[in-house]
C-alpha cells in the first residue's frame, strides 16, 4: 500500500470504526435500552437499536429485504469511496480524511448490522419537544465527511503548491 490517500483514508477509517465500536460497546454495557442520561440541556445519551438506514428510514421493513439491501448499499457506497478516493488530488488531504470517515462510517453500521440485524444509536439532540433522530460515532463520521466532500467540491481543483529554489 504505497498511496499516501489510501494510507491516511484508510488510518481514519479505522480510527472511527474503533471509537465507534468502542462507545456502543460501552452503552451497551453500561446502560438499559431506552435508558437517558441528560448531560447538556439540548443533549442526552439515549440508548436505541436502529433497524432501519438514516434516521430509521427503512425501520418498517421485513428484515429479509432490509438486510440484503443494507449489505448492497455498503458494498456499492465502499467501492464508490474507493474509486473516488484514487482520483483525488494527493495534496487535497481533508478531502481524502473525509473519504475515510465515510468509509469507517459505514463499515461501522455495517459491522453492528452484521452482528445484530440493527445499529446502535445513542446521541440525542433534542430541545423542548423538539428531537433530532438517535445516531451515533459512525452517523457524526459519515455526516462530516460528506459535508466536508461537498464544501471540497465547491472549491474546485486548484493545482498543488509549487516551490522553486534559486
Amino acid at each position: 500500500m504505497t498511496d499516501p490517500r489510501l494510507r491516511q483514508a484508510l488510518l481514519v477509517a479505522v480510527i472511527v470504526v474503533v471509537v465507534d465500536q468502542i462507545t456502543k460497546g460501552i452503552v451497551e454495557r453500561t446502560m438499559t435500552l431506552y435508558q437517558s442520561i441528560p448531560i447538556l440541556p439540548f443533549f442526552a445519551l439515549t440508548y436505541v437499536r436502529n433497524t432501519g438506514a438514516a434516521f430509521g428510514m427503512l425501520s418498517g421493513a421485513p428484515a429479509g429485504l432490509r438486510m440484503p439491501l443494507f449489505v448492497l448499499v455498503t458494498v456499492v457506497a465502499i467501492w464508490a469511496l474507493m474509486s473516488y478516493l484514487r482520483g483525488a488530488p494527493a495534496h487535497r488531504r481533508m478531502l481524502v480524511w473525509a473519504l475515510g470517515g465515510i468509509l469507517g462510517g459505514a463499515v461501522g453500521n455495517f459491522i453492528c448490522r452484521a452482528r445484530y440485524g440493527e445499529v446502535v444509536d445513542f446521541f440525542h439532540l433534542h430541545w423542548g419537544d423538539w428531537s433530532w433522530p438517535m445516531f451515533n460515532v459512525a452517523d457524526s463520521a459519515i455526516t462530516v465527511g460528506v459535508v466536508i466532500v461537498l464544501l471540497e467540491s465547491l472549491r474546485g481543483d486548484e493545482p498543488e503548491a509549487v516551490t522553486t529554489t534559486g
